[in-house]
Formats: structure tokens, C-alpha cells, sequence
């Protein structure tokens, strides 16, 4: 996400500082100082542990980068003489497991989650809430939804679909193997994304929260088809037990209006080209790897 957005900031017209990459926003010492130093206008906080499936391995770690990096990320910007505005990228995941008629969710839908990733991104949020009515710091929460795009890590469902449908294309492989297929997700362009998170600097409402999503979800077996079929590739796809998550959550939908009427903001980029962008990504790196 964060090289996405730094893209779309720099088209816009807008300075952006990076912090240097030994600052830790584990270490309070260290990331205060360096916020302070950079004097900026506005934050966007995206570090973060993002993985559900790693949460489950490293629970500790995964609330000490998501959970305490937030309070110290927040600390900073409480200490600047004019504290500047904080994006803070929570997640959909806060939700946890929602009934078929509570969807398309809404940003009042309670908390329920059901992995150490979404517990760690619901504390960051407390923690954002209590920085803005008790130190007037001022945080907008952005809660987005499943997103994708060119360069994200294979330990994200789309790309590590793609990798393999990429690598089959090049080599041939007997199989495409997946987890939960029948899992249904509400999958944005990382493009598309970044748009909406540069909008809620500018106009989003200190202390709200905000759905960033499509509102359409669609499955993983879905997904996996349209990868298929882009790549012109006829294999099976084989549900591989060793890919089925401790806890996985039936549907994630959500409902964008809210944002929308902040900002305007609506998706740009269709599924399908999202789709044929990541496998082209991954075609690069299968092709190379065969010498090509």
C-alpha cells in the first residue's frame, strides 16, 4: 500500500517524507522525535503487522506493532506544536463474523473479532478515539476491506492465486491450490484505495470512522476462476487444508456510502483489471525464473 500511496501523493502535488527505516514505531523514543522533526500536516499511519494468519503465530508481536506502535504513533503526533492530522488505517477485520442481514456492514456495526490481527486493530482504534477527546489529536479512521494490487506479498490471497496461475502458465503445474473458497470478500484496487485515503486527509472528520470498500463482494473460488480465465489456463483448483485458516469469516462486505459523502470518493478500477495487473506482475518474476 505504502509505495501506492506515496505515488498518488507525489501526482497530487504533495510533499511526502518517509521515515528513515530504522525508526521503529515500537520504539516511543525514537518515532516522537522523528514525527516531530518531519513537522508534517498530515499522517498516514499503514505500519502494521498485516497478516490474519501470521496473528495467529505471533500474537504478542502482532499487538506491539498494531496495538502499542499506534499509541506511540499517536504520542508523536500529540507532542508537535501543531499536531497534525493522522490517517489511521484500521481494518474490516474489527467486525468479525457478520449476519447475512446486517450486510452490507455499516461503520456502527459492533466490533466482534475473531483473530489477534482484528483484537490488535480494534485496540489501535480505541486508542485513536481516546487521543482525539483526550489530547485533541486529530484521527480519522479508515476501515478498509480486502484490496489488492501489483507488488503485494503472496501471503494475501490474490497475489499468491496469481503467483501460482503465473508459474502454471510458464511450467505447468497439475493444480491450483487454495483455501476456503467459498469465503466472500469485498476486493478493491490498492489504486483506488490510496485515492480514498489521501481524500480522508483532506475532508474526512476528525473522530469518524469510514468503510473503504466496493460494497460487492465476491468469492474466492470466484477469484480464482477469473485468474484462470485471464490467463487462458484449464486447471483444477484443489482445497488445500494447509491453507484453511484457524477462524474464517463467511462474508465481508461493506457498505462505502459514508465516505462517499465525505468526499466523493467512488472506485476506479474494475476487479478484472485489478486481476489482470497482479498476474501480469507475477508472470515478470515466473519468467525470469525460467530464463527467459
Amino acid at each position: 500500500m505504502g509505495r501506492w500511496l506515496v505515488t498518488h501523493l507525489e501526482s497530487e502535488g504533495d510533499e511526502v517524507t518517509g521515515l528513515d527505516a530504522e525508526v521503529d514505531i515500537t520504539d516511543a523514543a525514537a518515532i516522537s522525535p522523528a514525527i516531530q522533526a518531519a513537522a508534517p500536516e498530515a499522517v498516514f499511519h499503514l505500519a502494521a503487522q498485516a497478516s490474519v494468519g501470521a496473528s495467529w503465530e505471533d500474537q504478542a508481536g502482532t499487538y506491539l506493532v498494531n496495538t502499542v506502535g499506534t499509541v506511540n504513533v499517536l504520542a508523536g503526533a500529540a507532542a508537535c506544536p501543531n499536531p497534525p492530522k493522522v490517517l489511521l488505517v484500521s481494518s474490516s477485520e474489527v467486525y468479525g463474523r457478520v449476519r447475512p442481514e446486517d450486510l452490507p456492514i455499516k461503520e456502527d456495526h459492533p466490533f466482534a473479532p475473531m483473530s489477534p490481527y482484528a483484537a490488535s486493530k480494534a485496540a489501535a482504534e480505541m486508542a485513536a478515539v481516546q487521543a482525539w477527546l483526550g489530547r485533541g489529536v486529530p484521527v480519522v479512521r479508515a476501515r478498509p476491506f480486502n484490496h489488492t494490487g501489483p507488488g503485494q506479498r503472496t501471503d494475501f490471497v490474490v497475489p499468491a492465486l496469481a503467483r501460482q496461475v503465473a508459474e502454471a502458465v510458464q511450467s505447468g503445474a497439475p493444480a491450483l491450490y487454495t483455501g476456503n473458497l467459498e469465503a466472500r470478500r469485498d476486493i478493491s484496487d490498492v489504486r483506488d484505495v490510496a485515492r480514498a485515503y489521501r481524500a480522508l486527509a483532506i475532508q474526512g472528520e476528525p473522530g469518524e470512522v469510514y468503510n473503504v470498500c466496493s460494497g460487492v463482494a465476491v468469492s474466492i473460488r470466484e477469484v480464482a476462476e477469473r485468474l484462470l480465465r485471464t490467463a487462458g489456463v484449464d486447471l483444477p483448483i484443489v482445497v488445500d487444508p494447509e491453507r484453511v485458516r484457524p477462524v474464517e469469516l463467511p462474508e465481508l462486505r461493506g457498505d462505502p456510502s459514508r465516505l462517499k459523502a465525505a468526499t466523493g470518493w467512488s472506485p476506479a478500477v474494475d476487479l478484472d483489471e485489478t486481476l489482470a495487473d497482479v498476474l501480469e506482475y507475477w508472470k515478470r518474476p515466473a519468467a525470469e525464473a525460467a530464463g527467459r
